[in-house]
């Protein structure tokens, strides 16, 4: 027989991940003596990653909730496509950002130099794959109209 996992250590690696974040974004605070650099490309790339990977983890998390609670479970699911969403908005950005060592002639997309493709492409696959779970699940209209809110909410401010 198995002891229950006590409840402060129930999710100790989103709790790492969530520290993370905070760490990061405090470094970011204008608060700091120093300069506060602009995104490149590889912090938008590894914010991709987090975003994808929490995507992934509540389009689970919707799947199964939905049948014993299905309001929840749709709002697990609004929460998905919203995370696409925010997803997306990154994936944009980092393709506007400039290229680190490279001329600005030379962007042209050269696959054949690498069997996988190019490093810089790991962030649009990424991308197509969370978009294909996302299109899956939800209609055009959907990601083109969501509410910025949910039709009900619980909270009190």
């Amino acid at each position: 027989m198995t002891s229950a996992i006590p409840v402060g250590d129930a999710y100790p690696y989103l709790r790492a991940a969530s520290a993370g974040i905070r760490h990061h974004a405090r470094t970011l605070s204008p608060r700091t003596q120093h300069t506060v650099s602009p995104a490149d490309r590889v912090h938008l790339d590894v914010l991709h990653a987090h975003l994808t990977a929490l995507h992934q983890l509540l389009d689970q998390l919707a799947e199964s909730t939905r049948p014993p609670h299905p309001a929840a479970g749709r709002h697990l699911a609004t929460s998905h496509t919203r995370l696409f969403q925010a997803a997306a908005a990154v994936h944009d950005a980092f393709h506007l950002l400039p290229v680190a060592d490279e001329t600005p002639t030379d962007t042209g997309c050269h696959p054949e130099r690498l069997p996988e493709g190019p490093p810089v492409l790991t962030i649009c696959q990424r991308h197509l794959a969370a978009g294909h779970v996302v299109r899956r699940k939800t209609t055009p209209s959907d990601l083109l109209n969501a509410p910025l809110h949910g039709h009900t909410t619980t909270c009190s401010q």
